[in-house]
């Protein structure tokens, strides 16, 4: 929330300068997160009076003008503005002054000059050149009654400074320049200026036709006719320059008083054309299908779920966010009806979010807004309008007040004792009282307990730590004691036989993967098609459209990650993961790291695409598979020996995809894309992907010592004919089987398969359907050197177990 410090100053003025003003509101909660002058220095411009305005005589462009600046004699000065004219008061810049840098980043110094011919003894200034605004169609005007002579500075409020806040959202209550001004007269004791609105003479006993047909929408309507007003009436120039100041443009001047009093006192309120509105106003939730054009231009489709301001034949506003373009006031306006009401904070919240636009009403509202003072500030905005556009003939109607369902305030009560131990300081129940009763809260006390019934204003005091904040505030943060942990801080000891999620980061880094970061809110399509989840979590509030469900696997987000980057002409992508993922489980209970009904375990995925390494003379080009990967997959795993069994997943290829198993559980999954998602993603060639428990992941074996053998191991290798479909798997499951300690290692080194010779046999004396593969066995023993005995019975033992279990017969 931006504005300017000289409003601030009229509520109140406490005897601090700006920078102090701004560290005592930023330490009291409402930070100032900038500090901006509302105009770069310059000296020497003065206001100036345009006497004489005549053609140049050597430039068509070019108007001599004689200017009055209060020295006593008129100045010749030479100026280009298309709206140079006699009479008008404009800035001007004596010679000697200094204007703000230009372009090039030097000071403009003003010197005595002569252009075409003539001589120009000053310069006449637009809003640009002072850099006031970038409005540079021509000289800026000033009031009529600006004093000639008077220094700019002085005559425009120059040396002001505007106050930029950052609000938490409980402090709906400082959304307005009144609403600050309580809070600084609160923190410093200078004196509030509370405004007093005394009501507008009736005029007439004209009311709206105004029914409220959601009490859980509104709790409050009110509103008034005026009639016969001038809506082509300027706005005055110091209501466009505080507008300015906080940030919003001048539009219309009904439109600026309604502004105007939002950024004041906090009330956003809304000003129809009386003669577009058909027949009465009823305040009602839509209904679907429901449209409505904004003022904003954009067209919208409402439902039950959205509040909406309706006359007999259409929906005319979004309650509490933003009024619509039927019955918007124009040029040609006679008569309009002032609004103000009380939207509950829980039926506006999130509404603006629905049609991707906010607005200044609706986050005031969606905060809470105060129910009680719609009356007074209706009186507050018809004043303004009488005096702004108001006729001869205006005439005001009745306000119209209707309390549907009004908040009812409960009493929050504060325990001193609990005070002192929250806040981490002595605190006495007399400074408790004092700072609530600073900030306007009604307070009753008891023996260690005070109790409070929150303002109108206040939706943010509910339970006791709201007010133990409060009593924070008011007695200084900068006074807390710097009181050291009781308890030494020791951090968790990791298991021997776990690794840390950062060596895993530091591992697939070294494997040439680059970590991404990527939201937990996925697009539901993305579970339904690559994780086969149909009753994903979902996000009651999500904050886009493709984002409302929490993804219980991390590949989709990868995936989008590689899409992104092939879309700006990446060739070669590996990318890694490492977060949560998300799944309903009603058997998970509330606990310091869980939530009841939902299980949250960590994963770690990365995904391959393009070639196997970087461009280079040392070996051909070839494109990532799934060998590839697989290696990746044991080398993070490693000491570890997993398991790869074929298994179907829904994000990979049928035929490409293995389960990784380790200890009997089945780790995850590692595969090529499936064909119809490579598809879909239009990816020129498939990536590999994998994804693994980061729990699995990280367990380790305790490191155990073990003598290396002085023995010489002995290695046999066995060639032996299987079937085809028999599998690598299989073959090592069969020789693991034996139980032989000799056993160290068995490794498939040969794979040959027949080939059909043109006279049509088979080559190699195998079947069609048979292939080859030879192994070599590694065997040892720590006590003693290996005896030929030893070894043959070791390989018939192997040669047995694999025609037993896979068929197989030595070759």
């Amino acid at each position: 929330m931006q504005f300017p410090e000289s409003w601030l100053r009229e509520f109140c003025n406490p005897p601090l300068n700006t920078q102090q003003i701004a560290d005592t509101l930023t330490m009291a909660g409402l930070e100032v997160e900038d500090l901006r002058p509302v105009a770069p220095p310059f000296a020497k411009v003065v206001v100036g009076e345009i006497k004489e305005a005549v053609q140049h005589p050597n430039a068509d462009r070019l108007r001599v003008c004689q200017v009055d600046v209060g020295r006593g004699g008129l100045l010749n000065i030479v100026c280009g503005a298309p709206n140079a004219r006699v009479g008008i008061k404009v800035p001007c810049a004596l010679v000697g002054a200094e204007l703000p840098p230009g372009e090039d980043g030097k000071p403009f110094q003003i010197k005595l000059g002569k252009l075409r011919g003539v001589e120009s003894q000053g310069m006449l200034c637009s809003a640009r050149e002072l850099k006031l605004s970038e409005d540079h169609g021509g000289l800026l005007e000033l009031a009529v009654d600006a004093p000639v002579g008077q220094d700019i500075r002085q005559h425009l409020n120059l040396d002001d400074t505007l106050f930029t806040l950052k609000l938490t959202p409980n402090l709906a209550h400082c959304l307005s320049v009144y609403g600050v001004a309580r809070e600084l007269s609160a923190l410093t004791g200078a004196p509030l200026k509370t405004p007093v609105f005394a009501p507008v003479e009736v005029g007439l006993a004209e009311k709206l036709p105004v029914k409220v047909s959601a009490p859980d929408l509104c709790g409050r309507f009110s509103g008034r006719i005026v009639r016969n007003v001038n809506t082509r009436a300027a706005t005055p120039a110091w209501m466009v320059d505080r507008l300015a100041r906080c940030g919003q443009r001048s539009v219309t001047a009904l439109v600026d008083i309604s502004n105007y009093v939002m950024f004041e006192l906090g009330r956003p309120s809304h000003i129809f054309d009386l003669e577009k509105i058909h027949g009465g106003l009823d305040v009602r939730w839509g209904q679907p299908g429901e449209q409505l054009k904004l003022l904003n231009g954009n067209t919208v489709t409402v439902d039950g779920d959205v509040g909406v301001i309706a006359d007999d034949q259409a929906v005319e506003s979004l309650a509490g966010i933003m009024g619509g373009d039927a019955t918007a006031v124009s040029d040609d306006t006679r008569h309009v009806y002032v609004e103000a009401a009380f939207w509950w904070p829980k039926a506006v919240a999130g509404r603006s979010r629905r049609f991707n636009f906010s607005t200044d009403a609706g986050h005031r509202f969606e905060r809470g807004v105060d129910p009680q003072l719609t009356v007074e500030h209706i009186e507050r905005i018809t004043q303004l309008i009488v005096d702004i556009c108001g006729t001869p003939d205006t005439v005001c109607g009745p306000i119209d007040d209707q309390q549907v369902k009004m908040p009812t305030p409960q009493p929050v009560t504060l325990r001193v004792a609990r005070a002192a131990k929250v806040i981490g300081m002595p605190v006495t129940q007399a400074q408790c009282v004092d700072a609530l009763t600073r900030l306007g809260l009604p307070v009753t006390e008891q023996d260690g307990v005070v109790t409070v019934v929150p303002p109108s204003y206040r939706f943010d005091l509910q339970i006791e730590e709201d007010l133990i904040e409060e009593v924070a505030r008011l007695v200084g943060y900068e006074r807390l004691p710097h009181t050291p942990p009781v308890a030494p801080v020791v951090p968790k000891a990791r298991e021997e036989a776990r690794r840390g999620a950062f060596a895993v980061r530091r591992q697939l880094a070294a494997l040439g993967y680059q970590e991404t970061i990527n939201y937990s809110f996925v697009e539901e399509r993305w579970e339904r098609e690559l994780a086969g989840n149909a009753q994903p979590v979902r996000l009651l509030n999500p904050i886009a459209s493709q984002m409302s469900v929490m993804r219980s696997s991390l590949l989709g987000s990868l995936l989008a990650v590689l899409k992104f980057n092939l879309d700006r002409k990446a060739a070669r992508v590996r990318v890694f993961e490492l977060g949560r993922v998300f799944f309903k489980d009603p058997s998970v209970t509330n606990s310091d790291s869980t939530v009841a009904g939902f299980d949250q375990p960590m994963r770690v995925a990365g995904l391959a695409y393009g070639a196997l390494d970087s461009l280079q003379w040392g070996c051909t080009d070839r494109a990532v598979d799934f060998f590839d990967v697989k290696g990746d997959v044991q080398a993070l795993l490693a000491p570890l020996q997993p398991e790869f069994r074929p298994a179907e997943h829904p994000a990979m290829h049928p035929g490409r995809c293995a389960s990784v198993w380790l200890a009997g559980r089945c780790a995850g999954h590692v595969g090529e894309l499936h064909p119809k998602w490579r598809q879909g993603y239009e990816l020129a060639q498939a990536p590999v992907l994998f994804e693994l428990d980061l729990d699995a992941v990280l367990a380790r074996q305790v490191p155990s010592f073990r003598t290396v053998s002085r023995h010489q191991a002995a290695e046999r290798d066995i060639a032996i004919v299987v079937k085809e479909a028999v599998t690598h798997a299989a073959v090592m499951q069969a020789i693991r089987s034996t139980g032989n300690a000799l056993l160290r290692d068995a490794i498939l080194f040969d794979v040959y398969r027949p080939r059909k010779l043109a006279d049509g046999s088979i080559s190699g004396g195998l079947s069609a359907d048979e292939k080859s593969l030879a192994v070599r066995l590694t065997l040892s023993r720590d006590d003693a050197t290996l005896t030929d005995e030893e070894i043959d019975g070791a390989v018939r033992s192997t040669v047995e177990a694999l025609t037993a279990h896979v068929g197989a017969r030595l070759r």
